[in-house]
């Protein structure tokens, strides 16, 4: 009879324990959806106030600089101002030297990049910086803002913890002399004092184009210019005007060397903090910018060449044969310069100009 009453009490207090699991369980469980998704609601509503400074070398014609306008624009009505961007042209927070490195601290919110100073930190974007790397400006778009793009933006963001966001056309860069002397192939530029911004990778393409290349900041260019500093510059068309450079020089030769491009750039850990509806938000602004910026330069290269012949400066067409020929030879044949390129994407990239 004992042993009954014990086997029983016995069993009767396994049951209520494994009731009492049992119980936990799911309450433990539901406990922790109840977190997840607390958490999970936390991560997608961000309501945090943003302001954006961003700073450019850009002067205030500047198609870029207006873009920036258009940008701000945008993205303060979709986020009903949640997003505020703040307009720093003409070098008046960094200098050309210190922007991105202000960007990649934080210290700048956003900026404008592009492949040459970027090459400085990630060696494989040089393989963007050489001379008649791109067709036109359909080829450059369609790399760029492509999926091409997309994967050389995301190689960018995790080696130097800034993310460019797509690329804004500035027109094709031509060559600007201070004395009348037409440039129609390399042999014209020896011995010329050609400034060029102040990264090897400006400087190798100032040399590849057979020019002596002279580091100058662009907020300084205009001076250099008018006091014989340098013997001339490139930069495309529309910068040539809106910077007043034709006040200053007196030959401009159409060698559409460099497909020119800036990248509207955000510093990555506030990228990452924004989350993805504001990132979401951010992209159609940009491409809203974009469009303005891109449309105004084509626009404007149809019409500055007979502008600037009647500001009194000679205009002539390069032998861009001789000059691509000459140009790609001195990168190609430049061992240290294209250790770091992707050789079957460059094939592919220059493939895609046929297309």
């Amino acid at each position: 009879m004992k042993k009954n009453l014990l086997f029983y009490v016995m069993l009767f207090g396994l049951v209520a324990l494994l009731v009492a699991c049992g119980g936990n369980e799911p309450a433990s469980q539901s406990d922790n959806n109840e977190e997840k998704t607390e958490a999970k609601t936390e991560e997608k509503s961000n309501d945090k106030k943003y302001t954006l400074k961003f700073s450019t070398q850009s002067v205030p014609n500047d198609a870029h600089t207006k873009a920036i306008e258009i940008f701000k624009e945008e993205l303060e009505a979709s986020t009903d101002g949640q997003v505020t961007v703040e307009l720093h042209h003409s070098g008046a927070l960094y200098n050309q030297d210190s922007e991105l490195q202000a960007l990649m601290r934080g210290n700048v919110e956003m900026a404008y990049t592009s492949p040459p100073w970027l090459a400085d930190i990630v060696p494989s974007v040089s393989m963007f910086t050489a001379g008649y790397m791109f067709k036109d400006y359909d080829h450059m778009t369609s790399v760029y803002n492509g999926e091409i793009g997309k994967e050389v933006f995301e190689k960018i963001a995790s080696e130097t913890g800034v993310r460019p966001l797509g690329a804004f056309y500035l027109g094709s860069r031509q060559i600007n002399l201070v004395q009348d002397t037409p440039v129609k192939t390399p042999e014209d530029l020896k011995g010329v004092k050609l400034r060029m911004p102040d990264s090897p990778s400006w400087l190798f393409l100032g040399e590849a184009m057979g020019a002596n290349p002279t580091p100058i900041a662009f907020t300084e260019l205009y001076m250099a210019l008018s006091t014989g500093t340098v013997d001339g510059q490139d930069n495309p068309m529309p910068t040539v005007k809106n910077a007043k450079f034709y006040e200053v020089t007196k030959s401009l030769s159409i060698t559409n060397h460099i497909i020119d491009t800036v990248w509207p750039t955000i510093n990555e850990e506030l990228w990452v903090e924004m989350g993805p509806d504001l990132q979401a938000k951010i992209y159609e602004a940009v491409a809203a910018a974009q469009k303005v910026c891109d449309e105004t330069n084509i626009q404007a290269e149809k019409e500055l060449v007979e502008f600037f012949k009647q500001e009194g400066l000679t205009v002539v067409e390069a032998d861009i044969e001789a000059f691509s020929k000459h140009v790609q030879e001195q990168y190609l044949n430049n061992t240290e310069m294209t250790s770091s390129w992707d050789m079957d994407l460059f094939n592919q990239i220059q493939e895609m100009a046929n297309n």
